[in-house]
Formats: C-alpha cells, structure tokens, sequence
C-alpha cells in the first residue's frame, strides 16, 4: 500500500481536459486511482483519456447546464462504481472589465465557478460510498482573495466558492465528507502559457515568486492528492494556498530605508 492509499479509490474530477485537470487526473491514475473524467472540452477530454490509456470513462459536461450535472454523475458511478471523492477543477473567466461585463457573462462564471460546485457536490453525496469517508477538493484561485483587473467576476466567483466550501465543511463533516479548498497561484498552463511567452514577462513574473519560480499543474496535483488522502483525514473547511509563497509578499512592494 502507497502512502497515500489512494488505490482503487473511485474519483469524479471536472474540468479533465485543462492543465491542471489533466495532471490531477494523471496523478490519480498513477496512484492506481479509480476516475471519472468530465468537461465540456470533447478534444480536451479525448487527449486526457488517450494519455491515460483509455483507462478511464470520460463524459462531455458543460457545468453552466445545471441540469445536466446529476445524470452525468450517476453515469460515472454506475461505471466506476459508488465514488468517495470529489475534485472540482472546472471553471472560466470573462477577460473584461466589471463596468463592461454583462449580466449573462457575469451569471456564467457565478454557475460554473460556484454553483456547479455545489450541484456536483449533492450528487456526490447522494452517490457516494458510504463505507468509505468521502473528501471534496474545490480548486479556488488566489483570486478569491486578491481582486483580478478586468476579471469581469471571476475573483467574486471563487470568493463565493470559498465560502461555499466552508459551509459543505461544516454541515457534510457529520456525514463523513471533508471539503477542502485549494488555491494555485501563477501556474504554467496551456491556457496561461501566452503570458510567459516573452522571457522578459516569465522573469519579472518569476521575480515576485519567493520560489522564484513559476508553478506547473503538477504541484496542484500533489496537494489534491494529499487532501484526498486518508493522510488528510482530519482536514476539512482549510484553503490550501499553492503559490510559491507569491501571497506573502504584500509588504514587500513598500519601499522603506534601512534601519541601521
């Protein structure tokens, strides 16, 4: 048995076709994990599923169609078999500005970044193998506490996440499920890789890192694993922060003399 215990563990994870998806699903895979993939991205989701041998049923599901969420979910359960954990990877933004963004754009990202992580997390707890604990992961963002220019309500939508994770701690935890968040910081994805295409921008980017370096979707992979684990059994409602330390360094953009 590995040390983290993860083998033949039953896994529903959206958003399986981004970078991060995609590396949490390999990491489970490694572990002799169980998964059921999910995204609205159907090239996306194929690239997962070849990568990991079509080792794993994959499901096209667009989460700002709620309605759709729970027949997917019971889908991969009767394929996978009863799940005991849950990892929320999924989300957008609208690249524009609050006074520009519409109502529609605003409403999207709210039923993606939010809402859908409370429908997939009800469908899990009618679903779930109750001999087993159950763990919910939700993949925040330090946007949820740092405000994104022109981020047109994605930092509002993972705030709200947060909160929302915090409260399925509190009232789940009796019925043996722990919801944990975790927030990455500046990841490499493909998604993100325009910003670091200029060296200068990777190294200024780089430079306000404490790790002096940018992160990759497998260091948000580790960390699910472990709050998936049975090692993280006696943490539930926490905000992991993987950032390089990038969030600590508020006080350093001050400019003071030195003292003696």
């Amino acid at each position: 048995m590995s040390w983290l215990d993860l083998t033949d563990r039953t896994v529903l994870l959206t958003g399986a076709a981004g970078g991060i998806g995609r590396a949490i699903a390999a990491a489970f895979d490694a572990q002799g994990a169980r998964l059921a993939l999910f995204d609205r991205d159907t090239t996306g989701l194929e690239a997962t599923s070849a990568l990991l041998a079509d080792r794993h049923p994959a499901f096209t599901l667009d989460l700002a169609e709620g309605d759709g969420i729970a027949p997917a979910m019971e889908a991969a359960s009767a394929a996978i078999g009863a799940p005991q954990i849950l990892v929320n990877v999924a989300a957008m933004s609208v690249p524009r500005a609050l006074a520009e963004v519409s109502e529609a754009e605003f409403a999207r990202q709210i039923a993606v970044n939010t809402t859908a992580a409370l429908l997939t997390g009800q469908a899990f707890l009618r679903l779930r193998d109750r001999d087993q604990p159950g763990a919910i992961t939700n993949i925040s963002s330090i946007a949820a506490t740092h405000s994104v220019p022109n981020g047109a309500g994605y930092s509002a939508s993972k705030a709200a996440l947060t909160m929302l994770t915090r409260q399925l701690a509190v009232e789940w935890g009796p019925e043996g499920v722990r919801c944990n968040l975790l927030s990455p910081g500046l990841i490499l994805t493909p998604l993100s890789q325009a910003f670091y295409a200029d060296p200068a921008d990777r190294a200024a980017r780089e430079a306000v890192v404490p790790a002096r370096r940018i992160g990759r979707p497998e260091d948000i992979a580790d960390a699910v694993l472990y709050l998936s684990s049975p090692r993280a059994s006696y943490v539930s409602g926490a905000d992991i922060v993987v950032d390089g330390g990038f969030t600590q360094t508020l006080m350093t953009h001050i400019p003071r003399k030195r003292m003696g």
